[in-house]
């Protein structure tokens, strides 16, 4: 493998330090073309020995003619004409002073060896924190199990004493009426005898005691590890899931199954049922027989009550929303619920007894003693429309757990008598709700109630209202942890940019294969907290400033503009946003810091910001390096991509001046990349003309088929050169082929490029 197609693999960071390497004095395209030949050879020696220089300077230009032959033989005019073009610059510049050619070479493949150990180190960086961060948690899983299965051991081995318990209680009490027959009978045993059996069941009551109080012992530490151990389970694994479902549903990493803490759960209820039911024993036990101090009688109670309150709190526990509340129209946009619109939300118990199959009725309320309701101003109430009571049962779910899914639930509002005022507090979409669901478990001895509910939910009445609904989600989940708190949003806490940014690239990496990588949070943090704090970690940002108030000069916030953006990328622009074609935000002073020294014809595509509805342009450089000129395209939203494929935009795009013909100025996808090898796959190809004898093609309608091309109008002084205007693109060179004969073509090249 070359170190050049190891770089190539880099992220972009990495890459824009190589960019950096290679200007017009040595092509980075010689570097492409040569790549295995350029690293093969000695170049520190080069730098040092004019003779050797030479050597390896003409070496080159041979390995140029070679690569050039290549080209003749595919027919690529393009090509043949840039690398001629490299050729003679080289000579131009190296002819009379090889070993300067091979001094800039030599420290290109010494940085490019440098920039390639900076990757890895990092990514060894990257790696061993992650490798960490999994080990900690297998080792944490590790120990659960562990300590899970342990109080299983315990059970059994409590079960195994219980049972040893009965059979020398049983001996005891043979003994015991043995001795009282024998006693009554005249004669049967001498008082030495006597005696001796009487000590013998002394012996056996003192052995039969501390039994008693072995196994008492046992259930009392059985139930101190239970207590950890369930401890660990609802207050550290349950409260961590519950945060990772959080932010699963603002568009974060995937929420981990739920099943490894659903078996947890279940092996330790079992254990509290095996425990409640080794009790009941020990308590027949006592009624047969008992004494002062029986350990028995002293620790019963507190046991049963200890037992109890273990098993009412883990069950109660595990009584989770597994799904959140949704709309099946809007999967990726949780919690916001228009009324009217169908919505979905599934319930689950962690502790799967099969005795409990089919005997738990759930039922759905809706704001259930939300104290908002009277407290704040204008708060709107709703009604649930639809079948509100499920019973839970393990047929329906893939994998079998307990649960209860409601699919086909509404919200209403209730109309209140008189107008609704707007005088509240709260917008619509800041207003805060929550589905509550209960249920009853009834076994003999054991009436608990269970109750649980959902992350709050915002109702809209209007789809128009979904992005600042959703927006008021965002904002909640990545601020707070507690679901009750329904009044977040009338004192809204600030956000650090280091967290909102991690969500707001969530929501492109959620909907795509790519969110958003350091450069472009910088410009949003820029946008968000003013230029000079250059995307600060530490920067604060009140809710108000990302959603509510205008962003900047412009008359839309923050956070409509992203939506827009982010729906112009879903509909139109997905496959170019996955391969990374898209800049995307990047500020106009840092886009012309990046295309000032490329070649011209560079472009660069970007978002709009001027756009609430979602808008994308491109800029291109042209002109020479000391006076670079821009250019930027008046951008596209929606109503021109739904025409025309943004690819084919950009491959059809024209500039016309006066007397001038139409030219594409778009020739190299920042920083080098072809333009047609950066878009070429998704460009529009014509339908094949049908055979003249297909007897099932479609007749013709009497019009000639068009097509629509993007044409800007600009001043003749913007044109250069021709020499500038050079390396032309296929289409380009096709449009003059089609003005300009073979043969002048030939002898414009013959007398430009002679050696």
């Amino acid at each position: 493998m070359t170190q050049w197609y190891q770089l190539q693999q880099l992220d972009s960071k990495f890459l824009e330090q190589v960019h950096q390497l290679y200007d017009d004095s040595f092509p980075m395209e010689i570097r492409q073309y040569l790549a295995q030949w350029l690293e093969n050879q000695d170049w520190e020696h080069a730098a040092n020995n004019v003779s050797f220089a030479t050597v390896l300077f003409h070496d080159l230009l041979s390995q140029l003619d070679d690569q050039f032959s290549r080209f003749l033989i595919e027919n690529n005019f393009l090509l043949q004409h840039n690398i001629r073009k490299s050729k003679r610059n080289l000579q131009d510049n190296f002819q009379e002073d090889p070993i300067h050619m091979a001094m800039i070479i030599y420290n290109c493949l010494k940085e490019e060896r440098k920039i390639l150990n900076s990757a890895q180190l990092s990514n060894q960086m990257e790696v061993g924190s992650i490798q960490n961060t999994v080990i900690g948690m297998l080792d944490k899983q590790k120990e659960l199990d562990a300590k899970v299965k342990a109080i299983k051991n315990s059970v059994i081995d409590v079960e195994q004493d219980i049972k040893t318990l009965e059979d020398m209680q049983d001996e005891y009490d043979f003994k015991c009426k043995t001795l009282q027959n024998r006693e009554h009978e005249s004669n049967s045993m001498s008082q030495e005898e006597y005696k001796k059996e009487q000590m013998n069941l002394k012996k056996m009551f003192l052995s039969l005691d501390l039994k008693r109080k072995e196994v008492v012992n046992k259930i009392v530490q059985l139930l101190n590890t239970t207590e950890h151990t369930q401890s660990a389970l609802i207050n550290e694994e349950l409260v961590e899931w519950k945060h990772r479902q959080q932010t699963a549903c603002i568009g974060g990493p995937p929420n981990a199954c739920l099943d490894q803490l659903q078996n947890w759960f279940t092996v330790v209820a079992e254990s509290l049922q095996q425990v409640r039911q080794q009790l009941k024993k020990l308590e027949e036990l006592e009624q047969k027989f008992t004494y002062d101090p029986d350990p028995i009688t002293k620790n019963k109670q507190v046991l049963q009550d200890r037992t109890y309150s273990l098993f009412k709190q883990l069950i109660q526990s595990s009584f989770v929303v597994e799904r959140q509340p949704c709309m099946p129209t809007h999967p990726q946009r949780p919690l916001v619920l228009k009324t009217g619109v169908q919505f979905t939300v599934k319930l689950r118990l962690l502790v799967k007894l099969q005795e409990l199959n089919y005997n738990l009725k759930v039922k759905v309320l809706f704001d259930k003693d939300v104290s908002e309701k009277n407290s704040v101003k204008g708060f709107r109430k709703f009604n649930i429309l639809g079948t509100n009571t499920k019973v839970m049962n393990m047929e329906e779910s893939t994998n079998g757990s307990l649960a209860a899914e409601f699919r086909h639930l509404q919200l209403k509002e209730q109309k209140n008598a008189g107008c609704r005022t707007n005088e509240g507090p709260l917008i619509v979409t800041e207003e805060l709700h929550s589905l509550s669901f209960e249920t009853q478990l009834c076994q003999p001895g054991l009436v608990i109630d269970l109750e649980t509910t959902s992350l709050p939910i915002v109702v809209i009445s209007n789809v128009s209202q979904l992005p600042s609904g959703w927006a008021s989600i965002l904002w909640f989940n990545m601020l707070s942890t507690d679901p009750k708190n329904l009044s977040f949003f009338l004192n809204p806490p600030y956000a650090k940019w280091s967290k909102l940014s991690e969500v707001l690239s969530w929501q492109f990496s959620s909907v795509t294969k790519r969110g958003l990588n350091a450069d472009q949070l910088s410009m949003l943090g820029e946008k968000l907290l003013g230029p000079t704090s250059g995307g600060s970690h530490d920067g604060l940002i009140p809710w108000t400033r990302f959603c509510k108030e205008n962003i900047n000069d412009k008359n839309f916030p923050f956070w409509l503009w992203i939506e827009g953006i982010l729906e112009l990328i879903k509909k139109h622009l997905l496959c170019l946003w996955n391969d990374g074609c898209i800049m995307g935000f990047i500020s106009k002073e840092k886009e012309r810091a990046l295309l000032k020294d490329q070649s011209p014809g560079t472009f660069l595509l970007r978002f709009s910001e001027s756009s609430r509805e979602g808008a994308i342009t491109f800029t291109w450089v042209e002109g020479s390096q000391n006076e670079p000129q821009f250019h930027s395209v008046e951008p596209y939203t929606k109503k021109e991509l739904s025409a025309v494929t943004f690819p084919d935009i950009i491959r059809n795009y024209k500039v016309m001046a006066a007397e001038n013909i139409p030219e594409n100025p778009l020739r190299f996808l920042y920083p080098d990349i072809p333009k047609d090898n950066a878009f070429g796959k998704y460009y529009s190809r014509p339908k094949e003309a049908p055979e003249p004898m297909d007897l099932d093609c479609p007749k013709g309608n009497g019009y000639i088929k068009t097509e629509l091309i993007s044409v800007s109008e600009v001043h003749p002084s913007r044109l250069q050169s021709p020499e500038n205007l050079l390396p032309m693109s296929p289409e380009e060179f096709d449009e003059v082929s089609r003005m300009v004969g073979p043969a002048e073509i030939d002898t414009v090249m013959c007398s430009a490029y002679s050696t």
